[in-house]
């Protein structure tokens, strides 16, 4: 198995297929990478099926079992299902984080190659609020798509709820009744911001700190489970007649966070990147790939990449992380 210098396990890979989206939501970090990058010493395509297969495929014996797709948006990708044929046996998860507009058409097609699940990124239901966020009226595409991933089988389906000060913070209590009628996860991620952000004037009107939320949940719960990954809490609340599972993602500037880190990344110009802020760290994995380099050169590459990270966030600042890294712990 593949460990950090921390001594972080690393099992979870989150492959960037595109850039390319359908919506414009206004939080969204593309994966740490920048619009119409591709400075990569691999050159300007994009990665084709066999490519982003043999990389999976060099993975899976490092001891990574878990692949998600990201993109961009990857459905906007006409070979995604050969991607995830070409991945799926090599794991025993493969998901996917969409926005679920173009899914009803190509769930059961997705889970026939070997798709496990899917995260659907909805923040609200109101159809106002819903293109204020995404900048589209596709709401009942996305709800579509929804249905069309459970009935496929691409369970279980999580919502994926970005909390926003006055845009969908009021809206929680009725996303949790839609996702106990969907039978769906309810995930509500804390907004994201790059360390150096934290005061920006656009981060400080939509922040949302979802702390006092997470209290109330806690409350109301029947039952409460940490996960390994990050150490989410998850809280199962009565939504009506069903029980609704929902999972709390604080955001990267928290200690637990980073300590409990598990994801690497390949980027869609095929670098793999240790950390989503430390994009400049990308190790190039397809420009060797391209000049034939040889299953094993590939797998020291993954170790390369491994190798440089470290936490990006520590209650210590600089100083605490580097000294993190020489102890072999994390903050």
């Amino acid at each position: 198995m593949l460990r950090d210098p921390c001594g972080r396990p690393v099992t979870n890979l989150r492959i960037s297929v595109t850039q390319e989206c359908n919506q414009r939501c206004i939080y969204c970090h593309r994966e740490g990478e920048a619009t119409g990058q591709r400075a990569g010493p691999a050159g300007p395509e994009s990665m084709v099926p066999g490519e982003i297969a043999r990389i999976a495929a060099v993975a899976a014996p490092l001891g990574i079992s878990k692949v998600k797709f990201t993109g961009g948006e990857p459905l906007t990708r006409k070979d995604f299902p050969h991607i995830v044929a070409g991945v799926a046996p090599h794991f025993k998860d493969v998901s996917l984080t969409t926005n679920g507009t173009l899914l009803s058409g190509l769930a059961q097609e997705l889970r026939a190659a070997g798709l496990s699940r899917v995260n659907v990124s909805l923040d609200s239901v109101e159809p106002d609020t819903y293109q204020r966020i995404t900048g589209t009226r596709q709401l009942g595409s996305a709800l579509e798509g929804i249905r069309a991933a459970s009935k496929a089988g691409l369970v279980p389906v999580k919502l994926n709820m970005v909390v926003l000060r006055g845009l969908n913070e009021t809206e929680v209590p009725q996303m949790i009744r839609f996702a106990a009628g969907e039978r769906a996860v309810l995930q509500l991620i804390e907004l994201e911001a790059p360390k150096g952000s934290l005061s920006g004037e656009w981060y400080s009107t939509h922040h949302a700190d979802i702390a006092r939320l997470e209290k109330d949940l806690a409350a109301m719960s029947v039952k409460t489970v940490t996960r390994s990954m990050h150490h989410r809490r998850k809280y199962f609340v009565s939504g009506g007649a069903e029980c609704v599972e929902i999972e709390i993602v604080r955001p990267v500037h928290n200690t637990e966070f980073c300590a409990h880190c598990n994801r690497l990344r390949l980027s869609s110009d095929g670098r793999l990147v240790p950390c989503l802020f430390r994009g400049e760290r990308g190790v190039d994995i397809l420009g060797p790939l391209r000049k034939g380099a040889s299953d094993a050169a590939l797998a020291g590459l993954f170790r390369e990449a491994v190798a440089q990270r470290e936490p990006y966030w520590s209650a210590g600042g600089p100083s605490a992380r580097e000294k993190a890294v020489e102890m072999g712990t994390c903050q």
